[in-house]
C-alpha cells in the first residue's frame, strides 16, 4: 500500500501535463515499477474500498475469452460498459458488432489467439508437423507459382503457461500477452496491461509474476489491475503446487488523470491499514494436496472462489474514468 501511495507522490511531483485521446488531461511519470511481496498481504489498497468484485469479476471474464460488455457485467463487472457503448471512436468503428460488443480484447487474445502458418507444400516436413500440433488446413493458393498450404488454430496462451510450469518450469519463456497488431483496429481498447511472465523458483517451490503494463490509470486502474494480477498468480500457484511469491508491475506510462486528483490528494491524507489476505475456495482443488494436476479449472474458477479476508480499509471514493 506505501508502494502505491510514494507512487502517487512520484507522478504528482516529478510527472508532466499532457494531452490524450479522451480529452483529459493527465499527469504522467515513465518507466515506474511496484514490488510486492505477497507474504505480507495482498497487494489491496487500504486508504479506500477496493472494489474487489468487480476486479474478479474482469479476471474471471478475462479467462473465458469474453468479448461482450454483458458478458462482464453477468460476472459482476460494468467497467467495460462505458468502452463498449459511449466510446466515439469505437461507436464509429466498422469491426463493432453492436451494443457492448468490444471485439477480440484481452482475454479473446489471451486464450484464442488466431495463428497462421503458410507452407508450400513441398515442405512435407513442416506441413506434418504443424498438423501435428494441432493446424489445420483451411485454404490453398500459389506464391510465385508454388502451392502453399494455410494452416489455421487457435492457441490457448494462458493453458499453455500453466502446463510449462507443471511440467517445464526451468523454461524462461512461460508468458502470455495481449498485443495483436492484426487485432488492434479493430478492439475498443488495445490492451493496457499486456504481458504476463511467471518464474518458478522450483527449489522453494514459490512462483512469482512480472507484469508489464504499456498505460497505467494510477488513480482507478492500477489497483484492479494490481488485484487481478495477484490473484491470477493465486489461482497458478493453487493448480500448480507452487506458493505464491513476488508480483513485480512495470509501467511505461504511469499517469493521473486530472478529474481523479481530489479523490488521490484526499487518499493521500490517509492512513494505510495492515494488508488482507486472499483465499481460494476449497472447492478449488489444490496440487499440494492432491497431486492431481487439473487446468480446466482456468475454465470453472468463478469470481466468488476469490475470498478476501481481514481486509479493513477506509471510506470509498470515487471519481470519473476517462474512456
Amino acid at each position: 500500500m506505501k508502494q502505491y501511495l510514494q507512487l502517487i507522490k512520484t507522478i504528482l511531483t516529478t510527472g508532466k501535463r499532457q494531452q490524450n485521446r479522451t480529452g483529459v488531461a493527465t499527469i504522467g511519470a515513465p518507466g515506474q515499477m511496484l514490488k510486492y511481496d505477497l507474504k505480507d498481504g495482498f497487494p489491496a489498497i487500504t486508504t479506500r474500498r477496493l472494489a474487489f468484485k468487480t476486479g474478479v469479476g474482469e479476471l474471471v471474464a478475462f479467462l473465458r475469452a469474453e468479448s461482450s460488455a454483458a458478458g462482464f457485467r453477468a460476472l459482476g463487472c460494468k467497467v467495460w460498459d462505458q468502452n463498449a457503448n459511449e466510446n466515439a471512436q469505437w461507436l464509429a468503428n466498422p469491426y463493432r458488432e453492436g451494443e457492448d460488443h468490444l471485439g477480440d480484447i484481452y482475454g479473446v487474445q489471451w486464450r484464442k489467439w488466431k495463428a497462421y502458418k503458410e507452407i508450400p507444400l513441398a515442405h512435407t516436413a513442416q506441413v506434418e508437423d504443424a498438423l501435428a500440433k494441432g493446424y489445420v488446413k483451411i485454404a490453398q493458393r500459389l506464391v510465385k507459382e508454388q502451392p502453399v498450404m494455410i494452416l489455421f488454430k487457435e492457441i490457448d496462451q494462458v493453458r499453455e503457461c500453466l502446463d510449462k510450469i507443471m511440467f517445464t518450469p526451468e523454461d524462461r519463456r512461460i508468458l502470455f500477452h495481449g498485443w495483436n497488431p492484426a487485432a488492434l483496429d479493430a478492439v475498443a481498447l488495445p490492451s493496457c496491461h499486456l504481458l504476463y511472465q511467471f518464474t518458478p523458483n522450483v527449489a522453494d517451490k514459490e512462483l512469482s509474476l512480472t507484469l508489464y503494463i504499456r498505460s497505467n490509470d494510477i488513480g482507478l486502474g492500477n489497483p484492479l489491475n494490481t488485484s487481478e494480477a495477484a490473484c491470477l498468480l493465486a489461482l497458478f500457484a493453487r493448480l500448480t503446487g507452487y506458493t505464491p511469491r513476488f508480483l513485480n508491475i512495470m509501467i511505461a506510462d504511469a499517469h493521473i488523470y486530472e478529474n481523479q486528483l481530489d479523490m488521490l490528494q484526499e487518499q493521500m491524507a490517509r492512513e494505510p491499514h495492515a494488508l488482507p489476505t486472499l483465499r481460494i475456495a476449497d472447492r478449488v482443488p489444490a496440487f499440494a494436496e492432491t497431486g492431481v494436476y487439473e487446468p480446466e479449472w482456468l475454465d470453472r474458477i468463478e469470481p466468488s472462489d476469490f475470498i478476501l479476508e481481514n481486509y479493513t480499509h477506509e471510506a470509498p471514493l470515487t471519481a470519473p474514468m476517462a474512456v
